[in-house]
């Protein structure tokens, strides 16, 4: 059984969703070592589970209810406790699940090691949530395995939303933006550079850093206090909002060798009066100009955008201005999204769209991104990437994957020239493979 600290010793986290919700993850894992636990990667091992949970979607809300049922069937001896966003959204439903001990909301998690240690052996399903709203702290710590290649860690430092947009559930889970102070952001940034090249700046809306009430600083006022007191080698920005993306920003991300060539601003649509209906804050041609803005100082830029499809009553003039849009912008990657209900939202109570050609469109947006993409990677033949190098492999600057031709050690920035392609890549050119 679980109790006090004397009888968990070892715990286990398991971490869903965004880079946010791993940062998340690893301040818990961060302030559970710091109690005197220990750490396993054995589910069979651990005491104590910990399920770190996203709810954008209901596939993310199934991914959770399936991992509760695994952790449990493979040791049904552990607790487990199920923190994050589903668990602030749906704690009720959590805690019927078998094996739960504790649902701890994001209002809560910063007390989860106090939750976990104070309490006596909880009985089933006890619930640690409270108005998000109310929320100030501000929970983070470096992911230091991003991606699995520990070599390009990934740091939050902004945190909740106080946008509205109609299909999004995230404001009602994270709270109200909040921004880590810029000395605890320059100190852990100082820490990374001893040991890492690159360094990924993260958020829920990583643009609005800084504007709290109160606050003169901007995002590009912190990455160039980042430039001028850290020695790190890389800096690289997440996805920032587009009207985030402003010119004093774009043109600091233009002319520093120091920064990534790697704009990724949200579009969810092309359509005009589809972004309407998303409560989003701008229009198409306000989208345009930022990215048309960013390709013309950064001809070689990484230019990325999350696209949702079969948003309530997108009606086939809409979803056909939108893929026009999206041709003629220079896009270099997408990540297409299949729109997904979100209770309590108001686009769920809106009439909505078969999901049969949801996936239909989809596809067409999916084979879109493909082609742009592989145009994209093929103009870098013939030409030198500065890339940062994985456990496999290695990542460019402006953010294509590369296939060395002979290994090197991980968390290298090295030159490496392009020679062909890959299957989602490029491969550095070997010149003993054409002797």
């Amino acid at each position: 059984m679980v109790g006090r600290i004397g009888t968990v010793q070892r715990f286990r986290v398991q971490n869903f969703g965004c880079r946010a919700s791993q940062a998340d993850g690893a301040a818990i894992e961060a302030a559970l070592l710091g109690k005197g636990f220990s750490s396993t990667s054995e589910a069979s091992a651990a005491d104590l589970v910990v399920l770190n949970t996203c709810t954008v979607t209901a596939s993310a809300d199934e991914d959770v209810r399936k991992a509760v049922h695994r952790a449990h069937r493979e040791n049904p001896e552990a607790r487990i406790l199920v923190t994050g966003c589903y668990a602030q959204r749906a704690p009720d439903e959590l805690a019927l699940l078998p094996g739960v001990a504790w649902v701890v909301g994001n209002s809560h998690k910063i007390q989860i090691p106090e939750i976990v240690t104070q309490s006596e052996t909880p009985y089933h399903g006890e619930i640690h949530v409270g108005d998000i709203f109310a929320q100030r702290g501000f929970l983070s710590a470096p992911v230091e395995d991003a991606a699995g290649d520990r070599t390009r860690p990934n740091l939050k430092i902004q945190d909740g939303c106080n946008n509205r947009c109609s299909f999004c559930i995230i404001p009602f889970v994270r709270g109200r933006s909040r921004s880590a102070p810029a000395g605890q952001v320059v100190e852990q940034v100082r820490n990374l550079a001893a040991r890492y090249k690159e360094v990924v700046l993260s958020g829920i809306n990583l643009g609005r850093w800084g504007r709290e009430t109160g606050s003169k600083m901007r995002l590009a006022d912190l990455v160039r206090r980042l430039l001028a007191e850290t020695s790190i080698e890389r800096l690289r920005l997440s996805s920032v909002e587009p009207m985030d993306f402003s010119d004093d920003l774009l043109e600091l991300m233009a002319v520093s060798p120091r920064i990534a060539k790697h704009v990724h601003a949200p579009l969810q649509s092309g359509s005009d009066t589809v972004l309407r209906r998303m409560h989003r804050k701008y229009r198409p041609r306000h989208y345009e100009d930022r990215i048309l803005k960013a390709r013309a100082w950064m001809p070689d830029a990484a230019i990325g955008a999350d696209v949702m499809v079969g948003f309530p009553g997108e009606r086939n003039e809409e979803f056909e201005e939108s893929r026009e849009f999206i041709e003629r912008l220079p896009f270099t990657y997408l990540h297409v999204f299949t729109y997904s209900e979100r209770p309590g939202t108001p686009a769920a109570e809106s009439i909505q769209v078969p999901m049969a050609l949801r996936k239909e469109r989809n596809s067409v947006l999916r084979d879109l991104a493909a082609r742009k993409n592989l145009e994209f990677r093929r103009a870098t033949i013939g030409r030198t990437l500065s890339v940062v190098t994985l456990t496999e492999g290695a990542l460019s600057d402006n953010f294509v994957k590369v296939e060395l031709s002979y290994a090197r050690p991980a968390n290298r920035l090295i030159e490496v020239p392009i020679g062909s392609l890959t299957a989602n890549g490029v491969r550095e050119f070997n010149p003993l493979a054409v002797l």
